[in-house]
Formats: C-alpha cells, sequence, structure tokens
C-alpha cells in the first residue's frame, strides 16, 4: 500500500506530466469525494487548473452521462476519468482526443474500501512495460490471429484482420494520447470470430473472482458460460443486465503487463493488469479500434496463457519468451 497523495503524485506527475496552465478536467462520481478532495488538495499545491465534474455513478458505465459532458471534454487539455466505472471505450473520449486532449482512465473502484491510488502496482515500473510491450507489439502487428491455450483447458483463437493492437502504461505525457492505469497489450479483435473454450480462473472484473473455474464457449464471438456453475450463472446475469444483446460479444484481447499487480478480486484494473494473465473484454470496443458501440464494457481474466499470434510463439505459461 501506498498514500494518497503519492499516487495521485505518481499519475499527475509521472504518468500524465501535468505543464503549467493546462486545464485539466477530473471526471469523478459522488463515491470518491475523498479522491476529489486529493487532487484538489494537489492542484493548489502545484498551482494547477482543477476542473472537477462529479457524475452519478449509475449513469457512466452505460456512456448516457458521458455523452451530456461531449463538449466539456473538448475543452480540455488533459481529461482524468477517476470513476468508479471505466468510460475509456466511448465514443467522446475518443473524439476529445482526436481534438488533442490526452486521456487518462483512472477506475477508482475497490470492493475492500481502500482506493486504486493507494494500491502499490500503480507504482509499477513503466519503462519495463512500455519495453514488453514494444516486443509484444512488433509481432502483433505483422500478424492477424492469435492462439491462446492453459494448462486448464482453454482453447482459443481470435482473428483482427486490419485492426491495430496496442498498449497502455500509465504513461500519457502526448497530444492525442489515450492511456489506461492498466498495464496490458490490447487488441481490438473482431466481434464475431473469437471461437473456442474458455476456462476462466480468474476474475470476472467488477464481480470479483470466482470461486472455482468456469467453462465458457465463443462461437462466432458470443459468449455462452456454464449454466450449471454459480460463476457461470453470475456472469450471465450481469450480462443481462445491460439489455443489449452485444454485450456478450468478445470486443478486445488484453495480456496484462504489471509484474506488481494481483489477480485479487479487489480492483478489476489490478486484475486485467496482472502479468501471467490474459483478459478478454466483453462490449463496447469503438476506442480500442473496433466497430461495436455497446452499452459497456468490462473484462474477464484467465491465468497463466500460452499466446501465439500466427506461428509465432510469445508467452509460455505466463511468460513473455520473445
Amino acid at each position: 500500500m501506498i498514500d494518497l497523495s503519492t499516487g495521485i503524485s505518481i499519475v499527475m506527475n509521472r504518468w500524465l506530466d501535468v505543464r503549467r496552465g493546462e486545464l485539466i478536467l477530473l471526471v469523478t462520481d459522488e463515491t470518491h469525494r475523498r479522491e476529489l478532495e486529493a487532487f484538489e488538495r494537489w492542484a493548489r499545491g502545484q498551482d494547477a487548473v482543477l476542473k472537477p465534474l462529479v457524475l452519478s455513478s449509475d449513469e457512466i458505465q452505460s456512456g448516457r452521462a458521458i455523452d451530456a459532458i461531449a463538449p466539456l471534454l473538448a475543452t480540455a487539455d488533459v481529461i482524468l476519468g477517476a470513476t468508479d466505472y471505466s468510460f475509456i471505450t466511448t465514443r467522446p473520449v475518443a473524439e476529445a482526443v482526436a481534438r488533442g486532449a490526452r486521456f487518462l482512465s483512472l477506475p477508482l473502484s475497490c470492493s475492500d474500501g481502500t482506493s486504486l491510488l493507494e494500491n502499490g502496482f500503480v507504482d509499477m515500473d513503466t519503462g519495463w512495460a512500455k519495453r514488453m510491450a514494444g516486443r509484444l507489439l512488433r509481432v502483433l502487428s505483422r500478424q492477424d490471429t492469435v492462439h491462446i491455450t492453459t494448462g486448464l483447458g482453454t482453447d482459443l483463437t481470435f482473428r483482427y484482420r486490419q485492426r491495430q493492437p496496442g498498449s497502455y502504461c500509465g504513461l500519457a505525457e502526448h497530444r492525442g494520447i489515450i492511456s489506461s492505469a492498466s498495464f496490458e497489450v490490447y487488441i481490438p479483435i473482431e466481434e464475431d470470430q473469437t471461437e473456442g473454450r474458455l476456462v476462466l480462473d480468474g476474475s470476472l472484473g467488477y464481480l470479483g473472482l470466482v470461486s472455482r473455474p468456469v467453462e465458457i464457449t465463443f462461437r462466432r464471438g458470443r459468449l455462452t458460460a456454464d449454466p450449471a456453475s454459480p460463476d457461470g450463472r453470475r456472469l450471465t446475469g450481469y450480462i443481462e443486465n445491460f439489455r443489449d444483446p452485444k454485450m456478450y460479444q468478445a470486443a478486445e484481447l488484453g495480456i496484462g503487463l504489471n509484474t506488481v499487480s494481483r489477480c485479487r478480486g479487489v480492483s478489476y484494473i489490478e486484475d486485467e493488469s496482472a502479468y501471467r494473465t490474459f483478459h478478454i473484454g466483453l462490449g463496447r470496443n469503438i476506442t480500442l479500434g473496433g466497430r461495436q458501440e455497446a452499452a459497456g464494457h468490462f473484462d474477464i481474466v484467465t491465468h497463466r496463457p500460452t499466446i501465439a499470434a500466427g506461428d509465432v510463439l510469445l508467452m509460455r505459461e505466463g511468460e513473455i519468451v520473445l
């Protein structure tokens, strides 16, 4: 654990490299007043221009609240998404960044009462993550399929023709950059091309850890969870709450690059960032380079993958081998 002021300093000074006179739009919700006050103290100490915007937490994940503030996003130099739910995949973020803003997704949700900014994984070495991402992207950018297996029986194929993989490692120092506290390589996979079997032994994103491995199948990109599994039923029930069939579609493949993170079920950002895991994002993927608009986005996390892009081995049982 680290203290809140240290976490904010890492984000504002190291990741964002905030410059004097820049307009920082801090988008948060009513559940994170403590972090808001700490950001305001940081701004006063730095003589920084910080404009807070407090939204309703129950309207953020769907994107409705973000659509409403699109004109404000367009005025900012720096946008911080410091809410419970991430809105990095929404269209207004993509449009603001295209105009020159830089955006950092900083979902603060933690199930144990702590703040994301108090968890030590935010102090991850950004340089190491950036180097590893570069190695993976050099191969992934020349391929268009990925095959993943695990010792528990996962056997999945993903396709991403004419789509560009990318990476996040906290850093958003330059105009027109989208980044995230989730340290990862991401691929905006084709939404109807994921096929195979997933034995999920990590977390269900916002829902936390699974109690035992869950069998999930993907056919033409659509997820079906084992109805005999309590966690499978929990996942299906959560997806149903969105009332959008596109939330069943695989829309992103991610590879975690944070060696300090652990998949603990406390913070979904920590879970999906953890090195030696991969995650599948469901639902919306517009900002990632995909084609799908949906009622939300969330990720499911699995341990120790063996990953090949085309005929090139990238990772063996969770370890990068390039």
